[in-house]
């Protein structure tokens, strides 16, 4: 199953430069992950009510299924990859009220949300 990671940052967050080396590896760690990085400036109109206050913020979508996964994680290679491993397995699932919140910003970026 292939899996659409979408790493949400700001480019003023010292943590998000930093975390950026690590979230760029991971396509070679892991063939079957596209990744995209948003400044969180360039789509904060799409963000609607939800109020980002930790960084980085990861948006983990299948093919299959949609929105797996909305939200903060430490800035850790070893987190990044379990994340993906377990929304691979079909381990992570957003309910529909959540996943709806995040249509607008995923439109915004060109992503398909599955119903």
């Amino acid at each position: 199953m292939s899996l659409h990671v979408i790493c949400l940052c700001a480019q003023w967050c010292g943590t998000c430069r930093d975390y950026a080396p690590v979230f760029n590896a991971l396509s070679a760690q892991r063939p079957a992950v596209c990744t995209q990085w948003a400044d969180l400036d360039e789509v904060e109109d799409a963000l609607g009510d939800i109020d980002i206050t930790t960084f980085p913020m990861l948006l983990i979508a299948d093919a299959a299924q949609g929105l797996c996964f909305a939200g903060p994680v430490t800035p850790q290679a070893a987190t990044l990859l379990r994340l993906c491993d377990v929304a691979a397995a079909g381990g992570l699932r957003l309910d529909a009220d959540e996943a709806a919140r995040w249509k607008p910003l995923l439109a915004q970026l060109g992503q398909r949300q599955g119903a």
